[in-house]
């Protein structure tokens, strides 16, 4: 395994492992769900360059797009329930709810 395979496949099981284990808060979980996708970005955009693909060089720019519209939906969403419930532990909210 080399190195950059090592380090983008430690630093997702680590987002991967934070969004498990430390679930308490909604930002803490969307910050994990961010690094995970940091961390799929720079692996595509590795992967492009190590191949010299110009097939897949818009992959990194098209992941980057989506998890932008990711972070701005899950902030929208943790602002919403803040105002609705006055906190975002997970713990307190239920989906059923009215």
């Amino acid at each position: 395994m080399t190195p950059i395979h090592y380090a983008c496949s430690s630093s997702y099981l680590m987002g991967l492992v934070g969004l498990i284990l430390f679930r308490t808060h909604l930002l803490s979980a969307l910050l994990c769900l961010e690094a995970m996708m940091l961390t799929l970005f720079i692996s595509l955009s590795v992967w492009a360059l190590v191949y010299m693909s110009t097939l897949f060089n818009a992959c990194p720019m098209i992941l980057l797009a989506l998890s932008a519209c990711e972070a701005a939906a899950g902030l929208a969403l943790m602002v919403a329930t803040a105002r609705a419930n006055g906190t975002t532990r997970l713990k307190s909210l239920r989906l059923l709810k009215c």
